[in-house]
């Protein structure tokens, strides 16, 4: 049974930075593409990061490009989201999700943690 728990979320003011952190389980962590997502109140879950299975390729939503930075360590089997200069619209509740493929997650066939709170004060 795969398992993602997601953890790092918090509250924090404007300009500052998080990192969140994704350990996942039960399956070979390697072999799969991971991704974050997150979800405002009100609002559809959207596509914040993607890695690759071995960290070869990136890539990010405009909204997040150039402020944060996903990574991962295959040997603790986690996934990183390292935010910087954050932004009171970055305020959601963040989700680590693993894919079925090597380079890239689709959101219908991932798996999913249960998410995490980050709040950004103006």
């Amino acid at each position: 049974q795969v398992q993602l728990v997601e953890s790092g979320g918090g509250l924090v003011q404007a300009g500052g930075s998080l990192r969140l952190s994704c350990a996942a389980s039960g399956r070979t962590f390697s072999s799969y593409a991971m991704a974050w997502f997150r979800q405002a109140p009100g609002k559809e879950r959207e596509f914040v990061a993607v890695i690759s299975w071995n960290g070869g390729s990136t890539n990010y939503a405009d909204s997040v490009r150039g402020r944060f930075t996903i990574s991962r360590d295959n040997a603790k089997n986690t996934v990183y989201l390292q935010m910087n200069t954050l932004k009171p619209e970055d305020t959601a509740v963040y989700y680590c999700a693993s894919g079925t493929l090597s380079s890239t997650v689709n959101p219908r066939s991932a798996y999913w943690g249960q998410g995490t709170q980050v709040t950004v004060s103006s």
